[in-house]
């Protein structure tokens, strides 16, 4: 994959976090950004001609990838996908107080109070 590719996917993602008026949207391009970082990282080690990094009888000649990459990135999927869920939780916390998950109506409620 492309690298100018990824930065196409996190420059949408920033976006819609600066267009988007909902809480629940925000949270979502969020998560694009964030995906678009772990394909970034995944493009960035990748090897070409490079093998994975199994002890066998022969050394390959290509050389070995850094698996180093990919276990940061499985890391970072199952902590995103944690905080993505405790934020989804939070909007409907904040839905249940405020009734709207707009942003632009909940500071205009906290800011006249």
């Amino acid at each position: 994959m492309n690298p100018l590719l990824t930065f196409v996917v996190i420059l949408i993602g920033f976006y819609g976090l600066s267009t988007s008026s909902n809480i629940i949207k925000s949270v979502f391009c969020v998560t694009i950004i964030e995906s678009g970082v772990i394909l970034l990282f995944l493009n960035l080690g990748n090897l070409d001609g490079g093998v994975i990094p199994i002890i066998g009888d022969a050394l390959p000649v290509g050389g070995i990838a850094d698996p180093l990459p990919q276990a940061l990135m499985i890391t970072t999927i199952v902590i995103g996908s944690t905080v993505t869920a405790l934020a989804l939780m939070l909007c409907i916390k904040v839905f249940h107080h405020y009734g709207t998950v707009e942003w632009a109506e909940i500071l205009s409620r906290e800011s006249g109070k």
